[in-house]
């Protein structure tokens, strides 16, 4: 579900678009909601995808030279009998460092209609 990129739009609040194959060192083209940026504009970014353990682990990377790097990741982990999802992201860059705590607020919120969505899906079994 994770590794569906083309099936994003179908459920994705955050990623509403994705285009591209779930295989180490691939190219996926992107479309996101700047959520952070409190006006819902969409971004399109091409990102790598530089972890991939199918059914376990995906992550991506995307940056913009200097200004940002972004590093998205997912960990599926069993615990007592369940799932956990690990989902969260690491910033650098000259634009992150200058996130004010309210953006950081939204993007965060953003995050966890993500998290929900996905757990909808995963309840729904697609």
């Amino acid at each position: 579900m994770l590794a569906d990129f083309r099936r994003y739009a179908e459920w994705n609040p955050l990623n509403v678009w994705a285009d591209g194959e779930a295989n180490l060192g691939s190219r996926v083209r992107m479309r996101f909601v700047d959520a952070g940026g409190g006006k819902g504009n969409v971004i399109a970014q091409t990102v790598m995808v530089t972890g991939c353990e199918p059914g376990n682990y995906l992550e991506w990377t995307g940056s913009v030279p200097l200004l940002f790097t972004g590093r998205h990741f997912f960990e599926l982990v069993e615990e007592n009998g369940h799932t956990l999802v690990r989902h969260g992201e690491d910033l650098s860059g000259l634009m992150p460092a200058l996130f004010s705590d309210e953006r950081i607020g939204r993007q965060r919120a953003a995050y966890e209609a993500m998290n929900l969505a996905l757990e909808k899906r995963v309840g729904e079994g697609r």
